[in-house]
């Protein structure tokens, strides 16, 4: 309400109302609220009395229908031309005492917080998953593991092996963290919940290293879309093969791969320009180098730009992972 009042200029209340998705009505009732004490509801007259509950609820905790539904008991005292109440009203007795649940023991799954990721700069967050590639013959795999800065899209490291194991992924975390000369404290590591990702061996070299770690929730890509996106760069490939006949032939080719990625893809993402000059922090000097060229453009034939003056490519500035909902501003 105190957001409303101190709206300047001041906003017409249907505006108001409807920006912050609240009714008129809750407003005045605000403004003017009533003087009078709510009165307590009386109970109904159709309502069973205390004596009648309990007859229920009698019947209901009997050997008899003990083990039978709601609906069933019902059923079975109607045919005996005995009526207390209906079926719904049992249902709300039973509810009152707590006494209505699932019977069967399911798996109660937790809630998971939705992860919320910023990167300004290279070596900040990172991104790993595995995917498989597909062996000689069929259910036959190989294991691509890949590690990606998510500002820059740099693969920092990856590596393929024929199974799917925590020892490998920390072998791997570890001698990428020394690489990149990674000080404590400094990097976030996300990842989905795969067995690998979760292991305890994992967690402990995170821990020892001062990375902090980070997942998905289940089930949902989204909380991973940079990995997700570099694999599918990979697999979409012209000369990417449907099937490898040794992994000898898939690491070669995934050594080609990963060189044209980081030194040679036009990223649309990071401004087209390529992984390794904005993880590298060539940023700056190209940005500028491309102004200049479009100013000259534009001196030339200014006619040809019709709207405004070009500009290149807006280079990356704040990379989410889920970035949080905007707030309205007009209680700011």
């Amino acid at each position: 309400m105190s957001t409303i009042s101190g709206i300047s200029p001041p906003l017409p209340v249907v505006t108001a109302c409807a920006a912050l998705g609240m009714a008129r009505a809750t407003l005045y009732r605000h403004r003017h609220p009533s003087r009078r004490p709510a009165r307590p509801r009386p109970p109904s007259a159709r309502a069973l009395r205390a004596t009648e509950k309990q007859t229920v609820l009698g019947l209901l905790h009997s050997n008899r229908f003990v083990d039978q539904a709601p609906a069933s008991v019902f059923a079975t005292l109607l045919d005996e031309g005995i009526y207390h109440c209906s079926v719904r009203t049992m249902y709300r007795l039973l509810a009152a005492g707590g006494e209505v649940r699932e019977r069967r023991d399911q798996l109660r799954h937790p809630q998971y917080a939705k992860p919320e990721l910023l990167a300004r700069g290279p070596n900040q967050v990172w991104s790993w998953d595995i995917t498989r590639l597909k062996g000689p013959a069929k259910w036959t795999y190989f294991y691509l593991y890949v590690l990606l800065d998510i500002f820059s899209r740099y693969v920092v490291g990856w590596m393929l092996a024929r199974e799917e194991t925590a020892a490998l992924a920390k072998h791997l975390i570890a001698e990428t963290i020394a690489k990149q000369d990674i000080a404590a404290g400094t990097l976030t590591l996300h990842a989905d919940r795969g067995s690998p990702m979760k292991a305890k061996p994992v967690a402990f070299l995170l821990a020892d290293l001062g990375v902090t770690k980070s997942h998905s929730r289940p089930h949902t890509s989204n909380d991973n879309p940079f990995s997700e996106s570099q694999f599918k760069t990979l697999k979409y490939r012209p000369d990417f093969p449907k099937r490898f006949g040794l992994i000898e032939d898939a690491r070669a080719h995934c050594q080609a791969f990963f060189t044209w990625y980081n030194t040679e893809h036009r990223h649309s993402g990071i401004g087209l320009m390529t992984p390794q000059q904005v993880h590298y922090g060539d940023v700056e000097a190209i940005d500028e180098a491309r102004r200049k060229t479009l100013e000259v453009a534009y001196r030339r034939h200014p006619d040809r730009f019709v709207r405004k003056k070009p500009e290149p490519p807006q280079r990356p500035l704040d990379v989410w992972i889920n970035p949080p909902p905007k707030t309205s501003n007009l209680g700011a």
